[in-house]
């Protein structure tokens, strides 16, 4: 180890309406100390998710706020650099929730160790982390997908969109996606294999989508809101169910965004369920072993969005929110030492 300062970004005040960079501060503290049964952390990928603008906030949630002054949350791996626990050894590659630091110590009861060997150890903070199982339950425990229903997917390029989409497929559905742009619409239906991806930033998304989906909707995963919500309601078939994952388009806004006609959801009788990832702890194992198998064979693919240096998190993480980056947005913090 050749330094001893640890630098952070704290949450320095919290966002009326769209966070800012002046929201953040990057400081500099003392390395923090391996606790007793612990260890201490290098960071070397920081996970930015969607989730984290809640965080932000002090409104009530389901989990507590970042408080003023402290680390911003977030998923990490990092590589144990000193170990007081018998079950980590120096060099060894761990997932946690260091959050946004380049240094940490924790217990290693909060740990999990990645084999560098088994896949790149920037995905199990993507597609073979919280995202990807975000999608594997969510798809399969809420929207129970059969073959041949319509499957629609918001935000399709994301790292959650893109495997619910996947996922779907290999359940014998079609799979409609709903994208920014003519890239990231390209992307998802060219090299994930959905069957179309419509631009939500067309004037006549409605009316796409109802030519994408002529026989309606079965399962719409909910990851937007706002217009993109409003396009999908009308098409949704009865019994149609609607796995809640993420409001991105209204996570900013200071008013309430017009809801949907709940009277439909009666008449329809829709399924709606809202959804935090660790609901279907239980089905862990089942995802990471179902997820691999499928990167294996091929029939599942990932795209990962680098960011480098931790003092560029606060920005990679505003574009997110506007929709800049494109696959699982992931920021380079440091380099291992020969072994990831």
């Amino acid at each position: 180890m050749t330094t001893s300062v640890n630098r952070q970004i704290l949450l320095k005040s919290r966002p009326e309406g769209a966070p800012g960079p002046d929201n953040f501060e990057l400081v500099e503290r003392p390395l923090p100390q391996a606790p007793e049964d612990g260890v201490l952390l290098r960071t070397l990928y920081l996970s930015l998710d969607p989730y984290m603008r809640g965080r932000m906030s002090a409104a009530k949630s389901y989990a507590n706020p970042v408080e003023i002054g402290d680390v911003m949350v977030g998923g990490t791996v990092s590589e144990v650099i000193e170990s007081r626990n018998a079950a980590f050894s120096k060099g060894d590659i761990v997932l946690g929730q260091a959050g946004w630091q380049e240094y940490s110590a924790a217990p290693g009861s909060r740990l999990r160790k990645l084999d560098p060997k088994a896949a790149p150890v920037s995905t199990a903070l993507g597609v073979l982390g919280m995202p990807g199982m975000t999608a594997y339950t969510g798809l399969l425990e809420i929207g129970q997908p059969k073959p041949g229903e319509t499957v629609v997917v918001a935000a399709a390029s994301g790292a959650v969109g893109a495997v619910v989409g996947q996922i779907a497929k290999i359940k014998g559905c079609r799979a409609v996606g709903i994208a920014g742009g003519a890239k990231k619409c390209g992307f998802v239906k060219d090299e994930l294999g959905f069957d179309e991806c419509l631009d939500h930033n067309a004037p006549d998304l409605a009316r796409q989508l109802e030519a994408a989906c002529p026989k309606g909707i079965d399962v719409y995963f909910e990851n937007v809101g706002g217009a993109v919500q409003q396009a999908v309601w009308p098409l949704l078939n009865p019994f149609a169910r609607i796995p809640v994952c993420g409001l991105i388009a209204q996570y900013n806004m200071t008013t309430p965004f017009p809801g949907p006609d709940m009277f439909s959801v009666l008449r329809k009788r829709l399924l709606i369920r809202g959804f935090i990832v660790w609901d279907f702890a239980d089905r862990e194992q089942d995802f990471l072993h179902d997820v691999a198998a499928w990167i294996r064979s091929g029939k599942l693919k990932y795209r990962e969005d680098f960011v480098d240096g931790l003092e560029n998190a606060p920005q990679g993480f505003l574009g997110l929110l506007q929709g800049k980056n494109f696959g699982k947005l992931v920021v380079r913090v440091g380099a291992a030492s020969g072994r990831a």
